[in-house]
């Protein structure tokens, strides 16, 4: 009996050994992983391991899903016929109809992504880009018709807005999380309405990139690469993560065909969200600037990244500091490299791009550069881009080609002993910087007429036929003049 015993008593404990060790094999398993940083530093960092943690995308799909619509948009192109006679054309003239320019219509289509319950859509601004109609079908195969609310070339985003309320939205993300091998989703409808709807997988290739093509065709280019099936048609379609928040709009590919070939580009949500914001509170995106000329560090010559004493090629050296521009008012100067932005590192111009992008004008971010192979921290604050004459910078100072004016007080003229005249601030980038024009002169003519404010010196311009002529004092009383095109 007692032997008998002991067999069963020895039988229960195996099973239960094996039990237990099958429960421990099946439990993630966090194995550490050692990482040498840039400066040489050593941590551990814990990778999941276990069979059992493939993604599960089925509650970001189908929340997702909800939100992205297609979008069909109606172009209205003009032809000019070029089988007319001259001779017809000589003696009757376009308007008894030869040679005049023909309408046609032309279709498009692309993806948007609900982001408010109340019918605001995001999509691309190449998607609606001179649409005279805008219909959007809803996943649930609803139709309305949308309208232009704004839209900003420079990063491809468009908002259009439809008659509707409490719709889907999705979620917004976080897109500086975002990790390179994190898994992603993108929504929308590729290659038309025949294929609404579709959910491809892919992982996070690469971020901050640029067009590899190198064709400069958006001015802000900071994008996420993945390697998601897009195709013609996902243009303005969300890019999901495993959470079912949107982390990015899918904008474009590189591609020999057209079609999907590996790779593909979204917007990171983060400048979205800024966009979005700025588009449907104002019409217009109002967009910082740092003001300085920027190159890579690992572009820089052999001998100039052994001066600079740098602990690592990431970063962008300072080529040129924008007189009276917000790195100049904060300290920077040419020669330094930037680190990092508001705590973020930047390794290149797109991701300077993109982390400043960010921000509005008048925003504050600590910058932290190196300078003479020293570490250092500084309080920057964003100007507005000068990109229309007549925007208004947070510091009262206005836009003309380029450079920033603003009206002297009342102390200044007395001290410079003139009866009125307009202060350029900062040159910037633009006509006046390549005509001469210097910050801290004072502009007293637009040809020929008399000037006291900002607003003056617009009209003035604005009435002239060919050129603009400006005369004025610089700081030091000496008379200057100069001129340039409209």
């Amino acid at each position: 009996m007692k032997k008998g015993f002991l067999t069963i008593l020895l039988s229960v404990l195996a099973g239960g050994l094996t039990a237990y060790g099958v429960v421990k094999a099946n439990e993630k398993t966090l194995d550490p992983v050692k990482v040498v940083g840039e400066n040489g530093s050593v941590e551990y960092r814990t990778v999941n391991l276990a069979d059992s943690d493939y993604p599960d995308f089925t509650y970001a799909a189908e929340s997702a899903v909800e939100a992205v619509v297609y979008v069909e948009v109606t172009v209205q192109s003009r032809a000019q016929s070029m089988n007319i006679d001259p001779f017809f054309r000589y003696f009757f003239g376009d308007e008894w109809g030869f040679g005049q320019p023909q309408s046609r219509e032309q279709k498009g289509s692309g993806s948007g992504v609900i982001i408010r319950p109340d019918g605001y859509i995001v999509t691309n601004n190449h998607v609606v880009a001179g649409a005279t109609k805008i219909s959007v079908t809803l996943n649930d195969n609803q139709q309305y018709d949308a309208t232009v609310v704004g839209t900003d070339p420079a990063t491809d985003v468009a908002i259009i807005k439809v008659d509707a309320q409490n719709l889907p939205t999705i979620p917004m993300g976080d897109s500086d999380q975002l990790r390179l091998g994190e898994w992603v989703l993108a929504i929308g409808s590729p290659l038309g309405a025949q294929l609404r709807s579709t959910i491809t997988a892919g992982i996070v290739s690469a971020k901050g990139r640029s067009m590899p093509d190198g064709s400069g065709e958006f001015k802000i280019e900071s994008f996420i690469q993945t390697d998601a099936a897009v195709n013609p048609g996902n243009s303005g379609g969300a890019l999901v993560n495993k959470k079912g928040e949107l982390v990015g709009i899918n904008t474009a590919i590189v591609s020999q065909t057209g079609s999907y070939s590996g790779y593909s580009f979204a917007v990171p949500v983060n400048i979205v969200k800024r966009v979005a914001s700025d588009l449907i509170d104002f019409g217009a995106v109002k967009r910082a600037v740092l003001g300085i000329t920027m190159q890579p560090v690992s572009t820089l010559d052999k001998k100039i990244q052994e001066d600079l004493k740098l602990n690592s090629m990431n970063g962008v050296y300072i080529v040129e500091v924008s007189k009276g521009g917000a790195a100049e008012a904060a300290g920077l100067k040419q020669g330094d490299v930037i680190i990092a932005i508001g705590g973020q590192k930047v390794t290149d111009g797109a991701s300077v791009q993109e982390k400043v992008n960010s921000y509005h004008p008048g925003d504050k971010a600590v910058v932290t550069y190196i300078r003479e192979g020293k570490e250092n921290t500084v309080e920057v604050t964003f100007h507005a881009a000068a990109t229309q004459n007549g925007e208004t910078d947070v510091d009262g100072s206005v836009a003309f080609y380029g450079a920033r004016l603003k009206a002297l007080t009342a102390e200044e003229l007395k001290a410079m002993g003139l009866r009125s005249g307009v202060k350029i601030v900062s040159v910037g980038q633009g006509k006046m910087a390549e005509a001469g024009a210097q910050s801290g002169s004072v502009i007293l003519y637009v040809n020929d007429e008399p000037v006291s404010k900002p607003e003056d010196v617009i009209a003035k311009a604005k009435k002239a036929q060919r050129g603009i002529y400006i005369e004025g004092v610089d700081e030091n009383g000496k008379a200057f003049y100069f001129g340039f095109g409209k």
